[in-house]
């Protein structure tokens, strides 16, 4: 089964070649900001970007004809349940509209579903696991107050590709496993997996939860509350401190995990004191999320880019291996979560769903 796997960026196009789930071709295709800026809007790159994938797979010598499957990234569409979606109208229409927002991957879908049309009737196009997935349980909504109720917005496609490698390694299905499975990037997500479904998780976009490389985590209200209305900072000040300026960033300047563990290790109090301090966050998180489960946990997973950090990962380990078995999944690779989905999703042992 050959399978083209499409990821676009904010600045870069990644198209991938799989043969079955192996990986034959990746081009990290990059955008200079001259050509992304002379575009209105996002949605107004589909054919640009389009245009430039089928030139590079014909000069990689690859074949339209030789495809039989096309998957994008999924986008911010209608909050739903995890898996693989056959891109249809309803799907087409919703990214279109941007009716969750304004995002790269909105175009996944877009420019999937037209370069299987140009290669033929009989090639379907897909999405898998977008980062909109919602399964929480309804208790999980509840925030303490009406007006803002908790929702689901996490790294659900690493999540589930993890979640389900880890089943088929140990000749289970992923619905018969209760897992805790931690998405160490950028921004970090602990995600509670029971049954196949996502029945609670931190928000990782807006920075709930524990701090991370970018993002400020769950902070003390009332503090929060006095900072917003001190007449120091604006709306857009205050949002950047939560996301994109808080965490790592704000203690110490990097949003490079790397570049803090090296320092921490490396002698520096300061940064060990943070860096550590955000494992135990980690930790603290897991222990929480332990709960949801009942302490029924079949096992812990680490994965993202910091999940290379062994004495990162230790650091959790030390205080969450009471609970179970912790295992590492290291780095985030989007391209072959996407082609495994829809790989198993073609062989039946994933569902196949429709849109509406």
């Amino acid at each position: 089964m050959r399978i083209l796997a499409i990821n676009p960026g904010s600045t870069s196009t990644k198209i991938s070649i799989f043969d079955d789930h192996d990986d034959t071709f990746t081009m990290n295709i990059k955008h200079s900001t001259e050509e992304i800026c002379s575009f209105k809007c996002v949605m107004d790159q589909h054919s640009f970007r389009k245009n430039i994938i089928v030139n590079e797979l014909n000069q990689a010598g690859i074949l339209l004809s030789s495809i039989e499957v096309v998957v994008g990234r999924g986008g911010l569409v209608k909050p739903i349940p995890g898996g693989v979606y056959r891109i249809n109208d309803a799907l087409l229409r919703d990214l279109k509209l941007e009716i969750m927002g304004t995002h790269p991957s909105n175009l996944g879908g877009l420019l999937a579903f037209e370069i299987a049309s140009e290669i033929g009737d009989n090639i379907n196009s897909y999405i898998v696991d977008p980062v909109i997935v919602d399964e929480l349980d309804e208790m999980a909504r509840i925030s303490g107050m009406p007006e803002i109720p908790r929702v689901s917005i996490f790294h659900a496609l690493n999540q589930k590709a993890v979640a389900r490698r880890y089943a088929r390694e140990h000749w289970k299905k992923y619905e018969e496993l209760n897992l805790i499975i931690v998405h160490l990037g950028g921004g970090i997500t602990v995600g509670a997996h029971k049954g196949g479904r996502v029945i609670d998780v931190n928000n990782g976009l807006d920075g709930e939860g524990p701090f991370s490389p970018e993002r400020s985590g769950s902070l003390p209200v009332g503090a929060l509350v006095k900072l917003c209305f001190s007449g120091k900072y604006s709306y857009e000040e205050i949002k950047k401190k939560i996301t994109g300026q808080g965490g790592l960033v704000a203690y110490m300047g990097t949003n490079s995990a790397y570049e803090a563990g090296q320092k921490a290790k490396g002698g520096d109090e300061h940064a060990l004191l943070v860096y550590k301090s955000m494992a135990y966050q980690v930790a603290k998180e897991i222990g929480a999320i332990a709960t949801v489960l009942e302490g029924r946990v079949d096992a812990i997973i680490l994965t993202g880019g910091i999940a290379y950090d062994e004495d990162f990962c230790k650091w959790i380990e030390e205080r969450v291996g009471f609970i179970s078995k912790v295992m590492v999944y290291p780095g985030e690779d989007e391209m072959k979560a996407l082609a495994e989905g829809v790989y198993y999703a073609l062989k039946g042992e994933i569902e196949i769903r429709e849109y509406s």
